[in-house]
């Protein structure tokens, strides 16, 4: 009876640690947003990120670009607008069958599919345009690896914020929009 429970006791320790995806709090100079992730579908794009949180580097970071009806993207630069040292680029995860729609979290990269570093953005709209269509670079997509799950208030006011141009920068908000801090949601573990 005592290998019983043991046995079930097991079972419900390591189904707890399953039921839940990781998640992160945003904590910025506008408000907080809460973001689960999706290690499952994007392991390798989840575990880069989690570097960087884990190290501290957003602390302090911009969404430096913001397109209202489209996306909020930060990740990268200094409150100078001083583009950060990166770790190596990452391999693109986009055909994982998440899609880039309102209030997804994606990874920012150039137009080498598998260029992304630590910038990431947040889908604003469903912009089907940015999910995998195939395998040649043009159709790889933007890799989608989060949702928001709380504070979708918080995005939509930063999405809102007037921008210009500063330096070769265009869309950035005129006021700063800061990212004091990303950190594991302590209360969902």
């Amino acid at each position: 009876m005592r290998q019983l429970y043991a046995f079930i006791a097991s079972l419900l320790l390591c189904s707890s640690a399953w039921a839940a995806n990781p998640q992160v709090i945003f904590e910025t100079n506008r408000g907080n947003f809460v973001v689960e992730l999706y290690p499952d579908k994007a392991p390798k794009t989840v575990a880069n990120f989690m570097q960087y949180v884990n190290s501290g580097f957003y602390k302090n970071t911009l969404f430096h670009r913001v397109i209202s009806r489209f996306m909020i993207q930060g990740g990268g630069f200094t409150t100078a607008m001083v583009e950060k040292d990166t770790k190596a680029p990452i391999v693109n995860e986009a055909n994982n069958g998440l899609l880039n729609e309102p209030g997804t979290l994606a990874m920012a990269r150039t137009s080498d599919p598998n260029s992304a570093t630590s910038q990431f953005f947040i889908n604003l709209e469903n912009n089907q345009f940015l999910n995998h269509q195939g395998d040649y670079p043009d159709m790889m997509g933007y890799c989608v690896f989060g949702r928001v799950l709380k504070g979708m208030d918080v995005v939509r006011e930063i999405a809102s914020t007037p921008t210009g141009v500063v330096g070769p920068y265009s869309d950035v908000p005129k006021s700063p929009i800061v990212i004091e801090e990303i950190k594991i949601n302590k209360e969902a573990l």
